[in-house]
């Protein structure tokens, strides 16, 4: 694992991710206003069921490369880095306002949950994500690349699963307020885009132990 202060990088970053509106927060907002709490919890619960399958995928995938071609690791440091940078530019750039979520009818809450997943799983975002985000606090001097990609992989979904659960409560209690009423996504993207800006940036620049 990493140190503690890269550690706490890592969980802010992760943090802020996850309250950037995306397509999984859309889809939760959407459940809790039209069918209720329930359905919103239920919902935020697939989705970070569904984000382990890109944690497993991520650090077996990336660890075996790495072990097989010893370069892969700057190679895919690097490449994380600029990802990183471009998340960030992206999110400076992008427009804010309101959340457009459409209503959806009455669903059982089995169906809810495997829906959230797939909702999740077939999110290619959250793959690249991962591809990228997760090598940064990665070391081979550490330990076994697999299992800190894994451990850092777990926190961030159980971080994310905390905000997603959030906007469910919240979601559930405001209602339509939230379907035209959304100014705190351009704010959090700015935060979030200076974040990855300055993150990747340190993350290239920093030598390898």
């Amino acid at each position: 694992m990493p140190d503690l202060h890269s550690l706490l990088i890592f969980i802010g970053a992760g943090l802020l991710l996850n309250l950037a509106p995306g397509p999984d927060v859309l889809y939760i907002v959407a459940r809790s206003i039209s069918q209720g709490r329930a359905a919103g919890v239920v919902s935020a619960l697939g989705i970070g069921a569904g984000c382990l399958f890109h944690v497993i995928a991520a650090a077996c995938g990336l660890s075996a490369l790495m072990l097989a071609l010893p370069m892969a690791y700057d190679v895919v440091r690097y490449a994380g880095a600029a990802y990183l940078v471009w998340l960030g530019v992206k999110a400076l750039i992008s427009k804010g306002g309101a959340m457009e979520v459409k209503t959806m009818e009455r669903t059982p809450l089995g169906t809810i949950f495997r829906q959230g997943v797939i909702t999740n799983v077939l999110n290619p975002k959250v793959a690249i994500f991962f591809l990228a985000f997760l090598p940064q606090f990665a070391d081979p001097a550490n330990g076994p690349i697999a299992a800190q990609m894994l451990g850092l992989g777990l926190i961030f979904d159980f971080n994310g699963t905390l905000v997603c659960l959030g906007y469910a409560l919240v979601a559930s209690q405001l209602g339509d307020w939230l379907k035209s009423r959304f100014d705190l996504s351009t704010w959090i993207n700015r935060v979030t885009g200076g974040l990855f800006i300055a993150l990747g940036l340190r993350l290239a620049l920093l030598e390898r132990k």
